[in-house]
């Protein structure tokens, strides 16, 4: 395992935009307030979703896309760099109105309405290639 300690700086709470993309959202508020280091999470409803789950076998990303209205129960996950630009890295539950939930790292989804609350962190986070996983992770 590796760890280390972070020192919160800031707090943020956003309601996105009708008609942006989920993900581009949560990456624009960290851009705009220099937050290169930092964790969310988020809640609200999309008109469409691309989910990806990662094959450990092939080591690579499988996409599903779900072009109809879901609500967003839960999202979370972290504001890093990678490739020297922010990345945020989400996953999130979603339902459909049956109650049926839909689950993944979440890609891309067209924000219906969005509230996201951000921690930042005093030091960057960077990603890179980790040859055991073939993801890009922390160093």
């Amino acid at each position: 395992m590796q760890y280390r300690e972070v020192e919160p700086t800031a707090e943020y709470v956003a309601r996105f935009e009708t008609g942006a993309d989920w993900r581009e959202e949560i990456e624009g508020l960290a851009r705009e307030e220099g937050v290169d280091a930092g964790w969310f999470s988020a809640l609200g409803a999309v008109r469409d979703a691309e989910v990806w789950f990662y094959d450990q076998e092939e080591t690579e990303y499988r996409s599903v896309t779900f072009d109809e209205p879901l609500e967003v129960a839960a999202c979370v996950g972290n504001v890093s760099l990678l490739e020297g630009d922010v990345f945020a890295h989400t996953h999130a539950v979603m339902s459909r109105p049956s109650g049926q939930a839909l689950a993944g790292h979440l890609d891309s989804a067209t924000v219906w309405t969005g509230e996201c609350h951000l921690r930042a962190f005093a030091d960057p986070l960077e990603r890179e290639h980790d040859p055991v996983t073939d993801l890009d992770l922390w160093l």
